[in-house]
């Protein structure tokens, strides 16, 4: 008989590639991972990884189960979700995942409504530099900056976020070929408002790189240069002033998403339409 232990720990082995790295995504240590990968080997009479000094490499064999491994953990996550769907009431916790300055600025200063509302429902924020996994049940509900590709979602486009270029107004009245920039690090040179700010350089100088956007704020309120900024945060910073520019900054839509099974719950509708006004009315997706 297959332990179905032994072949949950080795799916995320599967998945991640290595023993150390499966140990840390299962909170255990890396010698329990190899006994319970070898007690499914013992029980299947098959070898299903390569034992490397840093990797461990699936087998043949190993990659067939693991693909059929796969399937049953998808189908684990589904009945969690169908579970969590039917088993929510009116006093519970909703988790929401959302990009980190939405988190902080857009959704957090608005808690206190939803709150004076329903305060048998409790709302649990991550700000978050990366996607939630919502089919590992990471998270009930996501507000993502780029539409989601995952089949089966509900998704939902609840508003537009718009940037412009802030800096105190010291550094405003400087000549335009004086003015220094703050950006994020080189390996979010791809996104939109990093792009855009790098095509109105013209030659001036990047004087700090910060991963986060609190980081370039406070680094443009202490003076230091330019920043691109959000529109909610920036326009509502008495200390930065919006600079003209010539080519308009980018727009970023922002989606709300869950799965079906979550999102028929009364209780998820009501958060998911908590969400959906704060957002719309701080980023409209059309200005009037």
């Amino acid at each position: 008989m297959i332990d179905w232990q032994d072949l949950h720990y080795f799916s995320v082995l599967a998945r991640t590639g290595s023993l150390s790295a499966a140990a840390r995504t299962l909170g255990v240590d890396h010698a329990t991972v190899g006994r319970r990968v070898a007690s499914l080997e013992q029980a299947l009479a098959l070898r299903l990884i390569d034992r490397l000094p840093r990797r461990s490499p699936l087998t043949a064999e190993g990659k067939a189960i693991a693909e059929l491994a796969d399937d049953m953990t998808q189908l684990t996550h589904a009945i969690e979700r169908r579970a969590r769907g039917l088993s929510l009431s009116a006093v519970t916790t909703v988790r929401i995942s959302a990009p980190l300055a939405v988190a902080a600025r857009l959704i957090a200063p608005h808690v206190v409504e939803f709150h004076r509302e329903h305060p048998d429902i409790t709302l649990a924020l991550a700000g978050a530099t990366q996607n939630a996994a919502l089919d590992r049940s990471e998270a009930d509900l996501a507000v993502r900056m780029a539409e989601p590709a995952e089949k089966d979602l509900l998704i939902r486009r609840i508003g537009a976020m718009r940037f412009g270029l802030y800096a105190t107004r010291e550094q405003a009245a400087l000549p335009r070929q004086a003015l220094a920039f703050i950006a994020y690090d080189a390996t979010l040179d791809h996104v939109a408002q990093q792009v855009w700010l790098r095509s109105i350089l013209a030659g001036r100088p990047v004087i700090f790189q910060a991963s986060d956007l609190f980081g370039q704020q406070e680094a443009a309120r202490a003076g230091l240069g330019a920043a691109v900024l959000p529109c909610f945060m920036g326009d509502n910073d008495a200390l930065l002033v919006k600079l003209p520019v010539k080519e308009p900054p980018p727009v970023r839509d922002l989606w709300l998403t869950a799965y079906p099974d979550i999102g028929r719950s009364p209780v998820m509708r009501m958060v998911m339409t908590f969400l959906a006004d704060i957002i719309g009315r701080e980023c409209p997706i059309r200005i009037a």
